[in-house]
């Protein structure tokens, strides 16, 4: 039977010497990353990036990685790995045709930061039963195998997929041993790297990266864009409020469009919330002198997460036993993680 704990630290029972091979396509921060720390923990990984420079810069490094991306999905077939996506989402249906055809039997998941395009992907090519997709919700501004490092992932949310799961429950159908094969194998990934398991669904994963780093990255954009508007003396006197703000602004657009433009109607969502707020701010502070409802309106919700609790709460479950469909639900309901057995 499945349970609910206290929160705590979470502490797998799953381990990485219960991973299969694991086979990687596009070695940038978070795949790169993921190769380091399942080489530290003596599992059997392999790689495929498109540029030949980031090849030979892993393999200088004792990875091993190739730039034929046929030959190494046959090997993942012959092996029965894991597949790891890890491309940009304009070449990830180029991977799921290539899958198809050199890695029939492999099962899949994604670390794509846009969950609902993916799945869409999946299911033109009828892939669902064999794909879980997941989010590690870790990274930086910087990208490419040179800001790889061991212990990105430690402790960070590990967002994972169950969209296949409720849809079968909800119709009364039983899911499919080969997707419960493929979930316990992304969830025991994620844990053997550190992570923390945040089940969602695809749709609800958008609408919240949507609001917490997709919207952001576009108004760290527009805070840059305009204090440098404001000339030499305002960037002169530019100190911390205007840094923090605009940390994120140092990330390469074209990665934060490759989010936006596949997250569409979520993210126009938050720029509408955003916008109708500093809309009445500015309404306000034209006719009221002040703009004193959005300042303490923010100050409220900062502090409330400021003062979350340390530790998520954890539901831990087995696996295709019991009601672990709806341990899934109430945890992503309640933003809680999963100890998987």
């Amino acid at each position: 039977m499945s349970n609910f704990e206290s929160p705590s630290p979470a502490s797998s029972s799953l381990s990485a010497a219960q991973l299969p091979a694991v086979c990687i396509l596009g070695l940038g921060l978070i795949g790169g990353s993921m190769m380091r720390d399942l080489r530290a923990h003596n599992v059997e990984c392999f790689g495929w990036n498109r540029s030949s420079a980031t090849v030979e810069e892993a393999t200088k490094e004792g990875f091993d990685a190739s730039t034929d991306l046929q030959a190494t999905l046959e090997r993942a077939e012959a092996s029965r790995a894991l597949i790891v996506i890890g491309t940009p989402m304009t070449v990830v249906g180029t991977m799921l045709d290539a899958i198809n055809e050199h890695a029939p039997s492999c099962g899949i998941t994604d670390v794509v930061s846009v969950k609902a395009a993916v799945a869409a992907e999946v299911s033109a090519r009828g892939m669902e039963e064999r794909f879980v997709g997941a989010h590690p919700m870790a990274g930086s501004a910087q990208a490419g195998w040179s800001a790889t490092l061991e212990g990105l992932f430690d402790g960070a949310p590990w967002v994972i997929t169950y969209d296949l799961a409720a849809a079968a429950d909800a119709a009364g159908k039983p899911v499919p041993e080969r997707w419960i094969e493929v979930f316990s194998q992304v969830a025991n990934l994620g844990a053997a790297l550190g992570s923390q398991l945040i089940p969602a669904l695809s749709d609800h994963h958008d609408a919240s990266v949507a609001r917490i780093s997709h919207m952001p990255h576009l108004a760290a954009y527009a805070i840059a864009a305009a204090g440098e508007a404001g000339g030499p003396l305002a960037i002169s006197l530019a100190a911390g409020s205007f840094r923090d703000c605009t940390r994120v602004a140092a990330a390469a657009p074209d990665m934060v469009m490759s989010w936006c433009e596949n997250n569409t109607e979520p993210v126009l969502a938050a720029l509408d919330d955003v916008i109708e707020r500093l809309t009445a701010a500015r309404t306000q502070l034209a006719t009221e002198g002040t703009a004193m409802y959005l300042a303490k309106t923010g100050q409220i919700a900062r502090v409330r997460y400021e003062a979350r609790p340390a530790h998520r709460p954890i539901f831990r479950l087995r696996v295709g036993e019991g009601d672990w469909i709806n341990q899934l639900e109430l945890a992503e309901s309640v933003g809680g993680q999963v100890d998987v057995f």
